[in-house]
């Protein structure tokens, strides 16, 4: 088992969601971050926030600025990881500074709370059900 950490962009959050879906891949923990890459500004970005791009308007200005972005965490079992990690450059990667990072990390266990299934039986998606 595996946990893929990924930093994207805001506006690239709702796509990524999508085609996570339409891998197989829906359950997922998301949420707003704010952090910084070791770039330096450049043109691209001031040219980004003369045509109104907020996460370039927030770089500009004294000091190092924090970035805001999305935080993905989804839990998975090894034989999906490269299907995730390729989906998620697939949908993000543009080729500009502040695309985004990856991070996969060993997961020890999982435990579904509901049946106490243990280990990949804990994460496997399944029906839901309606009452």
């Amino acid at each position: 088992m595996k946990e893929v950490l990924a930093i994207i962009r805001m506006n690239k959050m709702n796509e990524t969601k999508r085609a996570l879906a339409d891998a197989g891949l829906s359950s997922m923990t998301a949420r707003k971050v704010v952090g910084r890459g070791k770039g330096k500004v450049d043109y691209l970005l001031l040219q980004g926030a003369e045509e109104g791009f907020d996460e370039a308007i927030q770089q500009l200005g004294p000091g190092p600025k924090l970035i805001p972005k999305r935080m993905i965490n989804i839990i998975i079992p090894d034989d999906k990881v490269e299907l995730a990690v390729k989906t998620i450059i697939k949908v993000n990667k543009t080729g500009s500074p502040g695309d985004g990072k990856i991070f996969v990390e060993p997961v020890l266990d999982a435990i579904r709370v509901r049946t106490s299934e243990t280990g990949d039986e804990a994460i496997v998606e399944q029906e839901a059900v309606l009452t």
